[in-house]
């Protein structure tokens, strides 16, 4: 396995695809559902979230190629998009393409099934985790990077509705200070991933920057 290149993708998606960060939202969403409904709602967050992985998977680079983008467009786009994400969590606050802009929000707290929309998408497999999908899959060059692509995928899935399914359990153990420090530690590491998009993104687009 590609250490260098896993490591460095479990940095990003655990960054934006954060399961103990998005806890507190899902727990607001399922605010006085039976623990039952509660954990079949975590389950359909979840398998809802390894189908849109799954698609953006197979299907990253066909879309890009149908709108005509190239991975160095979508790279300095994505990384644009991560920064504005990253920017948020450090300073505390959420952020509209996670949780939807200030016209949005009550719309949300107002769907009745929130397992695909909004939790799924756009809170944990938003605009943010789907720019790290394609790019790090485009960035795979062997069989060992597609392997390790697909293992730290889902090793973050599978993180993501253990946390979910205990998410009742974990939330009364998880002070308010842990979740901050959490938040404010994944947007420094992805901000630094969303700065080095975008430098390696431009650089290609103009090679002049690199001389």
């Amino acid at each position: 396995m590609d250490a260098a290149y896993g490591i460095k993708y479990f940095g990003a998606l655990f960054a934006i695809m954060n399961p103990l960060v998005n806890l507190p939202i899902f727990l607001s969403l399922t605010n006085g559902m039976p623990l039952d409904e509660q954990r079949r709602t975590a389950l359909q967050v979840t398998a809802y979230s390894v189908i849109v992985c799954a698609v953006v998977g197979i299907g990253g680079q066909q879309i890009l190629t149908f709108f005509g983008i190239t991975v160095d467009d979508f790279r300095v786009a994505g990384g644009v998009v991560l920064a504005g994400i990253a920017l948020h969590m450090l300073n505390g606050k959420g952020s509209p393409a996670h949780e939807g802009s200030a016209q949005e929000q009550p719309h949300l707290e107002a769907t009745e099934n929130i397992a695909f929309y909004p939790m799924t998408f756009p809170m944990i497999v938003g605009p943010g985790a789907i720019t790290t999908l394609v790019i790090f899959l485009q960035q795979a060059k062997s069989g060992v990077d597609y392997f390790t692509y697909a293992v730290v995928t889902g090793a973050i899935l599978a993180m993501l509705g253990v946390t979910l399914w205990f998410s009742a359990a974990i939330g009364r153990r998880l002070s308010a200070t842990l979740r901050v420090i959490m938040q404010r530690l994944m947007g420094m590491i992805l901000l630094a991933i969303a700065v080095e998009m975008i430098a390696a993104g431009a650089k290609a687009l103009l090679p002049g920057l690199g001389g």
